[in-house]
């Protein structure tokens, strides 16, 4: 259990972060945009699919990065609010026949309340047992959504299929390319968002606590409103990620969102730098190929192909990406300066 702790400790115990620090550089920043715009005239269609699973992983990273690096609490179970969103979505498009546009705030509304009121009882936890906390809820959801009484909505063990949206107004872009859009578009949305809400005083007020929760409480701060606001919002973007999930993929089911997705949504957040919300997107292009790059070199032995890749990410860039783009931002500076 000690060594537990002392990994989530370090990973709770997040730097301060300076509102700059936040977001990339305005030149880097419009690299990183064309290039995604330009993706969809260069690359074929399962390439652009696994492109939408990077930005729609990227949410969810940058969800569990609020409430981890924005307010310090480690969460291991935020595949649970990744299934509460998809399955808000494939239900409302199932069996209600809601556009798909409008299934999204819902599963964001939805997992924000649910992530408010597991917000409440978790104030009494923290470090360690807060993970823990959230590791039981990741376990549990899979065995939920597999009960009987939610049969007749979630599918039971078989799921549920869900329709991808055709292009509106009969414009020539295929299911994918349009779904890409948007995706990117909502990933947009919701990175501007997050920026400025931790440059708020909201945002400050939860970094406050991260940094220091007895200075913060002694300055004035509401720590049990701002703990669970944090929760609830950061539940609410996984949860949108969520909805886009299903509706990219076309099914729901139980065991796609055991705890291996809480893991990996972690080790994203971690691989792209805790407290650095453009590293969602490194973090969420990690979870996503360098597990096919690893079955690539060996399928037998992929697993620890992919270990030995982490532990060598970790031990040379240990802040992840975050890290590296400040070594690079600092060189830059320096060959300006000669």
């Amino acid at each position: 259990m000690s060594a537990l702790q002392d990994l989530v400790t370090d990973v709770a115990a997040v730097p301060a972060t300076p509102t700059k620090s936040l977001r990339l550089g305005m030149l880097a920043s419009l690299a990183v945009l064309l290039l995604l715009l330009g993706a969809p005239l260069l690359l074929k269609s399962f390439v652009i699919f696994q492109i939408t699973m990077v930005l729609i992983y990227a949410i969810a990273i940058l969800g569990l990065n609020i409430l981890t690096g924005g307010s310090g609490q480690v969460s291991l179970g935020h595949s649970a609010f990744y299934a509460i969103g998809a399955y808000s979505s494939a239900i409302l498009i199932e069996h209600y026949d809601v556009h798909y546009g409008l299934t999204l705030p819902v599963a964001g509304v939805v997992c924000f309340a649910f992530g408010f009121l597991f917000g409440l009882p978790a104030l009494r936890l923290s470090g360690v047992y807060l993970a823990l906390a959230t590791f039981a809820l990741a376990i549990a959801m899979p065995q939920l959504l597999k009960l009987s009484v939610f049969e007749r909505w979630t599918g039971g063990v078989q799921g549920l299929v869900v329709t991808k949206p055709d292009a509106p107004f009969g414009l020539p872009i295929s299911q994918d390319v349009w779904l890409y859009g948007v995706t990117l578009a909502i990933a947009l949305a919701v990175y501007l968002t997050a920026v400025n809400l931790l440059t708020s005083r909201s945002g400050r007020a939860m970094m406050a606590i991260r940094d220091n929760e007895i200075a913060a409480c002694a300055m004035g701060v509401d720590v049990a409103l701002y703990k669970t606001l944090a929760f609830g919002i950061s539940a609410g973007i996984t949860g949108v990620a969520g909805g886009l999930g299903a509706i990219a993929v076309q099914f729901v089911a139980p065991d796609s969102y055991t705890i291996q997705l809480a893991i990996a949504l972690f080790v994203g957040m971690v691989v792209g730098g805790v407290g650095w919300l453009p590293g969602s997107l490194v973090g969420a292009g990690f979870i996503v190929f360098v597990p096919n790059l690893a079955e690539g070199i060996s399928k037998g032995l992929s697993g620890a192909v992919f270990g030995v890749i982490l532990i060598l990410v970790i031990f040379l860039a240990p802040h992840g990406a975050r890290q590296i783009a400040t070594r690079v931002q600092h060189w830059m500076h320096r060959l300006r300066s000669k």
